[in-house]
């Protein structure tokens, strides 16, 4: 049963679309560090209703597809298990060490790369307060190509201060520049909202803890996909080995059999982008 098939785009493209340098910052993709593919691709695929296919860069690497396009990948890498087990959203850059560079030069740090993944280049970098992001340089897949009205997962970075995330981002990503496709910036209360091609795409929120002992409250990228019917990727999360660490009627926080956390919203629900 298809319980997470993705509603807001119905495009069939299973191949890239378009490349990084007209995307300026933009979210792009959200890829799963995991110690199996394996096991990974059966519970995604029993609670999520995901197909998966070769990625074409070896035998560590799957593409996650949804009515036949591409949603989500998942990776399992020597070089990744430093990062550990999580999910993580990647942002579209026309220049990976231009990026990665910037990220230090900010008091952020490279964990892995950039490196050579064919159809482009990657690097794992955090923060200046710890959360964990990727930068991807290269050809663009499906439905996260950032000319689209929405995506299939949308990403939150719970942070200790928004606006000061929001400074480091926007100077490593080029956000609200002058650069042809840079994401616009718009500051709330105790939020940033990222907007591409005026839709909103990713939130910044104030309150996580630096020093937090639990990692779901110190500073991290929340992952979340639509899916048609939260309370039974619920029961399919407890059936296929995971665990339903929050519950409500439109939205569930949910946990892999690895640790991953991962978070469902009901498609017909409230929706988080604007």
């Amino acid at each position: 049963m298809n319980h997470g098939k993705t509603q807001p785009s119905r495009a069939t493209d299973a191949g890239s679309t378009g490349s990084t340098g007209s995307a300026c910052g933009a979210p792009c993709w959200v890829s799963l560090t995991s110690h199996g593919l394996e096991a990974a691709q059966r519970f995604y695929g029993a609670v999520l209703g995901w197909q998966w296919r070769p990625a074409g860069s070896g035998d560590h690497f799957r593409i996650a597809l949804a009515d036949s396009a591409p949603v989500a990948g998942i990776a399992v890498l020597p070089a990744l298990r430093q990062t550990g087990v999580a999910w993580t959203p990647y942002f579209a850059v026309p220049d990976a060490d231009q990026a990665a560079a910037r990220a230090r030069e900010r008091g952020g740090t490279a964990g892995v790369g950039p490196l050579r993944l064919p159809p482009g280049r990657v690097a794992l970098l955090s923060d200046r307060h710890g959360a964990t992001f990727g930068i991807w340089e290269g050809e663009l897949f499906g439905r996260w190509e950032p000319r689209r009205r929405a995506a299939p997962a949308f990403i939150t970075l719970h942070t200790r201060d928004a606006f000061d995330a929001a400074m480091f981002y926007g100077g490593v990503l080029d956000w609200a520049s002058d650069r042809p496709g840079s994401c616009e910036v718009e500051y709330e209360a105790d939020e940033v909202l990222l907007r591409s091609q005026g839709h909103v795409v990713a939130r910044i929120e104030s309150g996580e803890s630096d020093t937090a002992p639990d990692p779901s409250v110190r500073p991290h990228w929340q992952v979340t996909f639509l899916v048609d019917d939260v309370p039974e990727c619920a029961r399919a999360a407890r059936r296929h080995g995971g665990g339903v660490l929050e519950e409500g009627e439109h939205e569930a926080v949910l946990r892999d059999p690895d640790g991953a956390r991962f978070t469902v919203i009901s498609a017909a629900g409230p929706r988080l982008a604007g």
